[in-house]
């Protein structure tokens, strides 16, 4: 693993997709986690994105950390190990003292170089309601229904199933304009991304593949 002084084009390109990796991650796990991640081209100032660094008092321009720069050595010194060149776990004190469970990963670029490292920190002295309180149902949001299909088939088969009846249930709908507003809300849904899916809605709804082409063309001229 070769660690570069200078990042390329692309490498800059790839740290700063991460960039809204270490936003969604922080929503999702909540304030008990710290989300960080680090550039390795310039160490005195490696921090470039990090949520909820209230809790070691971090923010852009930081520098990067003693242990992960051990961290770096010890994965450029033991590669061909379980997890060598991957990530890390570990347990630690945070700057004031508080225990800290913590990933570190390291983020490769052109050429196989490591570019960058995304840490994942977890404050234990956090309160358990905090934790408990990112994870907790929110009615006023509700529940959004979500496939986890086997296969694309099943997939686009479940989705028109489920759109052909909302759109049969719709007395707003005239029963000739049906099929076209099935095709219409599934091209919305982006299925039609997928391999197939004209054959298999053409099948399904009993018309030609012609005349799904048709309505597609004509949603995208729009």
């Amino acid at each position: 693993m070769e660690q570069t002084d200078n990042l390329s084009k692309a490498d800059k390109l790839i740290l700063d997709s991460y960039k809204n990796t270490v936003d969604a991650l922080a929503a999702y796990l909540g304030d008990t986690f710290e989300v960080v991640l680090h550039q390795l081209d310039d160490l005195e100032h490696s921090l470039i994105k990090a949520a909820n660094g209230f809790h070691s008092g971090r923010s852009e321009g930081a520098p990067i950390t003693d242990l992960s720069l051990s961290l770096l050595e010890d994965i450029k010194e033991n590669q061909g190990g379980a997890d060598s060149g991957l990530f890390r776990t570990y347990y630690s004190r945070g700057k004031y003292g508080k225990p800290v469970k913590s990933v570190t990963t390291v983020i490769y670029g052109e050429k196989g170089r490591a570019i960058g490292l995304l840490g994942i920190n977890m404050y234990l002295d956090s309160p358990i309601s905090s934790f408990l309180q990112s994870f907790a149902f929110n009615e006023t949001k509700g529940y959004i229904q979500e496939n986890y299909n086997s296969d694309s088939e099943e997939l686009i088969s479940q989705t028109l199933e489920k759109i052909r009846d909302e759109v049969g249930r719709d007395e707003a709908i005239l029963a000739s304009q049906k099929n076209k507003e099935i095709v219409t809300i599934l091209y919305h849904h982006g299925i039609f991304k997928l391999k197939n899916a004209v054959k298999i809605i053409s099948e399904k709804l009993n018309i030609s593949r012609n005349t799904v082409y048709l309505h597609i063309r004509a949603l995208e001229d729009n």
